[in-house]
């Protein structure tokens, strides 16, 4: 018998290697896909979403301009904020839980014989009740979408027997800091269907005063149907603005201190001064040392109706400090000199200070000195060279980074902001005109008084706001009936309609007095500015001077 050639393979075991060949060639090329799809594919992390708009925000200017314009400063809780037109339109919120913990205490409880929903439409509403608390939490997650709510007290007796009063605790979606406030309204209950409570009509603003916070501001409120006194505006107890103290001589001599002595930043607008500020601020986080800080401001000409510089205005009127304090090491300026002049009186051996006389000694020579205080001296003949911001230009940008989140504006105006929109039930539109000395220019702003006239807003506005709505005037027009044109199509609300939120009985008015030794404060330009343009961020619907009302520059011709 012939042998077999050996160097012939059978052609099954050659079937059999090609088909692994071809399954190894698939699997490798298939481990490869899915590597170069898993390295470039990244999926949108909505936790990150903001954090490249702050940093355009914050580090997009580092120059010395500054440009006076009637826009009120953009602080920390308010940045960046999002344009009408950009807003995505409000999701139906969550089931809040509150209501449904509500919800499982009624179905827990001890079940008993219930009347009928006729009889019980005929029997006075049980306001302690949980089903009377979880139905007005369904009402205001419906109704008040752009409000945040926080906590809920027990429902008390109104003045009939169908209705409620309740209080709560919210913040604004638009706002970013934690920041609460509190709002206590009259319910009408009713009974809808299965049996189930319901409100047939919620009452306006702060109307709900058995409620209402006794004076200190915590939620206690006595159950029954006896019609507590209403007592006087009490004091918001959740604003702790005191000046923090060093504490021993001991202490002091431990710390370290950056000092920025006064320079010609005083007196400027609020912009520069805060711009300023923050340069300070920064270099002393990064020197890690206490920030000297003078709480007394010089308000601005172009604030004031005296058309003059105004001195020994308070920080805290227009600034949160107790969110300073708790952001930043601070510590204010008399309490720095009365400690260190202590400490001279009772030792022999001074404390050790660095004075710098030019804003060219950068933060970064800076770094490693030992001396308690170091203090930085603006007294140069030069105004160029005698501002604080200087110290932050060229290099020096690179390392000193301006703390924007420590700023938040203060809760006394952000309550007045609240309380506006409370009374417009969270649902207006605003629109905002700019007048005054611009619209006299006719040479940087040829166009902008006939822009701004009664007949042209209201033209434009039919265009875009439905009529009858709430409408919100936010305006530095000095003539109150200006706008009563408005009035035919529009519910016209102005910030002078609410003059008493600022008045000698005010809560506003009584603890700015507080901070100022007793004396009255007024309620300046910038003020006036700070609460227009807090609730120009909070409306449905937004008209702007020079976006929909006029196409003249926003900084005069030729700056568009």
């Amino acid at each position: 018998m012939k042998d077999s050639d050996p160097g012939a393979e059978p052609i099954a075991q050659n079937l059999i290697k090609l088909i692994s060949n071809v399954c190894f060639s698939v699997f490798v090329f298939s481990v490869l896909i899915v590597t170069v799809v898993a390295i470039t594919y990244q999926p949108p992390d909505p936790w990150l979403q903001s954090a490249p708009a702050l940093t355009r925000l914050f580090t997009q200017t580092q120059n010395a301009t500054f440009k006076n314009d009637d826009s009120v400063l953009k602080t920390g809780e308010d940045l960046p904020l999002l344009s009408p037109a950009a807003s995505p339109a409000p999701a139906p919120p969550p089931p809040s839980p509150a209501v449904e913990g509500a919800e499982e205490v009624i179905a827990n409880s001890t079940t008993r014989a219930e009347p009928s929903c006729d009889e019980a439409a005929l029997l006075p509403v049980n306001c302690s009740d949980p089903r009377v608390l979880a139905a007005v939490k369904r009402f205001n997650a419906r109704a008040f979408r752009s409000i945040v709510f926080l906590g809920y007290q027990a429902p008390v007796n109104g003045s009939k027997t169908d209705e409620c009063d309740v209080a709560w605790r919210f913040r604004n979606r638009r706002e970013k800091s934690w920041r609460k406030y509190r709002d206590f309204r009259r319910f009408k209950i009713g009974i809808g269907e299965s049996c189930t409570y319901r409100v047939v009509h919620p009452g306006a603003w702060h109307s709900g005063v058995n409620a209402r916070p006794p004076k200190g501001g915590r939620f206690n409120a006595t159950r029954g149907g006896k019609k507590p006194k209403v007592p006087a505006p009490a004091r918001d107890d959740e604003i702790n603005d005191t000046i923090p103290t060093l504490g021993s001589d001991t202490s002091f001599r431990k710390g370290r201190y950056l000092y920025y002595s006064r320079g010609a930043d005083y007196c400027k607008g609020m912009n520069h001064y805060m711009w300023s500020f923050l340069c300070g601020l920064g270099e002393a986080m990064y020197l890690n040392r206490t920030f000297v800080m003078d709480l007394k401001l010089c308000l601005a000409a172009t604030y004031n109706p005296s058309k003059k510089d105004e001195e020994g205005k308070d920080f805290r009127f227009y600034f949160d400090f107790e969110h300073l304090k708790e952001t930043a090491s601070i510590v204010e300026e008399g309490e720095f000199w009365s400690d260190w002049k202590k400490w001279d009186e009772t030792h022999k051996k001074k404390v050790p200070v660095k004075k710098v006389g030019t804003y060219k000694v950068t933060p970064m020579q800076l770094k490693k000195d030992k001396s308690t205080i170091i203090w930085r001296q603006f007294n140069a003949p030069e105004e160029k060279d005698n501002y604080w911001y200087r110290v932050c230009e060229g290099q020096a940008a690179n390392y000193v980074h301006r703390p924007w989140q420590a700023i938040w504006k203060s809760k006394r105006l952000m309550n007045i902001v609240t309380e506006i929109s409370g009374r417009m039930d969270w649902d207006f539109d605003v629109v905002h005109v700019v007048r005054g000395e611009k619209a006299q220019n006719k040479a940087l702003w040829p166009h902008l008084d006939s822009d701004t006239s009664p007949d042209a807003i209201l033209a434009k506005l039919r265009e875009v706001i439905k009529p009858w709505r709430n409408l919100y005037v936010a305006t530095n027009e000095p003539f109150y009936s200006y706008f009563d044109k408005l009035r035919s199509q529009y519910k016209v609300h102005l910030l002078d309609d609410y003059r008493e939120l600022w008045g000698n009985k005010s809560e506003w008015y009584n603890e700015t007095r507080l901070l100022n030794n007793g004396n009255p404060v007024e309620f300046d330009g910038y003020m006036r500015v700070a609460v227009d343009t807090e609730v120009l961020y909070r409306a449905k619907t937004r008209v702007e001077t020079f976006y929909n009302l006029t196409k003249d520059c926003k900084n005069g011709i030729n700056t568009c």
